[in-house]
């Protein structure tokens, strides 16, 4: 009973799943909006002059490392 209960339940979900099978063109274009307003915004706040500091202060504390 439990096994069919189960199975039933797969078979409405994989049917489910199947009918929307990707990203329609304009949801592919806000997806792709945002993925680039979000690299702009990483982009900018990594080279600002603070980050860029603290970046450049921990690549020398590791190159000065001695072995």
């Amino acid at each position: 009973m439990c096994g069919q209960v189960w199975v039933r339940t797969l078979r409405r979900w994989a049917r489910a799943v199947g009918r929307d099978a990707g990203m329609v063109t304009s949801e592919y274009a806000m997806g792709l909006i945002a993925a680039v307003g979000f690299a702009g915004l990483l982009y900018k706040v990594v080279t600002s002059g603070q980050v860029r500091a603290a970046l450049q202060a921990v690549v020398e504390k590791a190159l000065d490392v001695q072995f």
